[in-house]
């Protein structure tokens, strides 16, 4: 099975303006996402469904664009389904919010395939549900995004590495598990540069792929930690090289001892790599 290419930045970008979500694909996110939830008032999601069918036939990588829908089982949610079903152009992936269970996910899916719609769908965690049944979302869904304002307000706490730990690390678990990409939630303290750098160090730590965000300024830290590094990935075929020389056994290379679990890292690293690459590399992104 050839691994699934993980988008390690998303620019998450409000149907408020045709003008505005289409400048947002001048900047260099893998994804660029379509928010028709949080981010736009009641009374212009109508409105708001325009414009992001209108951006969806506008795109030139419509399968790089992700929507972000409303919650499943409000009247919100049903008219996204309804405006996705019958935009001609498809987004590439769909992000589901306040997700509590993985029949949801099912429900969701199957509805759109109905449609012969077929993205790759990404939970937002953000409720206590969401954490109990992490691992049957994790197997339904494509990835995982942390929703970290909804989810500390549930817990009565603030946003913080301590507060979120818990979450984080039942997300890499999960993820890890059954194959899904891993994305951090978006910071909120945009003036404060040195947050984002040591929450992006952090995430990498624990496993996560990406990271969104709502501010274009954040994009190139997120790139640079994020993004398959050239020279990371040439090491780790090199440990591959090494070890199945050694028949799968253990191997010496550059004084270092590798065998069979650095080379399982390894094949992962490669072949996540090359899945980035060739979906999100210069010349897949939008």
């Amino acid at each position: 099975m050839s691994a699934r290419a993980i988008p390690r930045s998303i620019l998450y970008t409000p149907a408020l303006s045709l003008e505005r979500v289409v400048k947002a694909w001048s900047y260099d996110a893998d994804v660029h996402l379509i928010d028709l939830e949080d981010a736009v008032p009641p009374q212009e999601k109508a409105a708001a469904r325009v414009v992001c069918r209108t951006a969806l036939e506008q795109a030139p990588c419509p399968e790089n664009i992700a929507v972000r829908v409303n919650q499943l089982g409000t009247l919100a949610a049903v008219h996204d389904l309804v405006a996705l079903a019958g935009s001609p152009v498809k987004p590439g992936f769909v992000v589901m919010t306040m997700v509590e269970s993985a029949v949801e996910v099912d429900l969701f899916r199957a509805t759109l395939a109905e449609a012969g719609a077929h993205p790759q769908i990404y939970v937002t965690v953000e409720t206590v549900a969401a954490i109990r049944e992490m691992d049957a979302i994790a197997a339904a869904a494509d990835g995982l995004v942390l929703g970290s304002a909804d989810l500390a307000a549930t817990l009565g706490v603030e946003i913080t590495w301590a507060g979120m730990l818990a979450a984080r690390q039942a997300m890499a678990l999960a993820c890890a598990r059954h194959g899904g990409g891993c994305v951090d939630t978006a910071n909120f303290r945009l003036g404060e540069p040195a947050v984002l750098a040591e929450e992006v160090e952090r995430v990498r730590e624990l496993g996560f792929h990406g990271k969104a965000t709502v501010h274009p300024s954040e994009l190139g830290a997120i790139n640079a930690a994020l993004r398959p590094d050239p020279e990371r990935v040439r090491q780790a075929r090199r440990v591959t090289e090494a070890v199945g020389s050694a028949n799968g056994g253990i191997a010496v290379l550059d004084g270092n001892m590798v065998g069979p679990p650095f080379a399982r890292l390894a094949r992962a690293t490669v072949a996540q790599g090359d899945a980035w690459t060739e979906r999100f590399g210069n010349g897949g992104r939008p």
